[in-house]
């Protein structure tokens, strides 16, 4: 199973992660750069006056691999 988690510049200089719940796991670099500067625009997702998803950072998956045991 792989899992997407892309990375975002706060306000403050400090960075965030988002990790959608759901998302397929053979995105091209150019969507996801798409869709994280999308969000940036949003201007929605604030904390204590930070803005949390100033600008995309990084994106990559991450696979898990799970051996049965019984």
């Amino acid at each position: 199973m792989k899992k997407l988690t892309m990375t975002f510049q706060m306000s403050n200089g400090k960075q965030t992660s988002l990790k959608p719940a759901v998302a397929k796991d053979d995105l091209a670099a150019d969507d996801v750069k798409k869709a994280m500067g999308e969000i940036c625009t949003l201007d929605i997702f604030k904390k204590n006056g930070i803005e949390l998803y100033r600008a995309p950072k990084s994106a990559h998956y991450t696979e898990t691999i799970v051996t049965e045991i019984f």
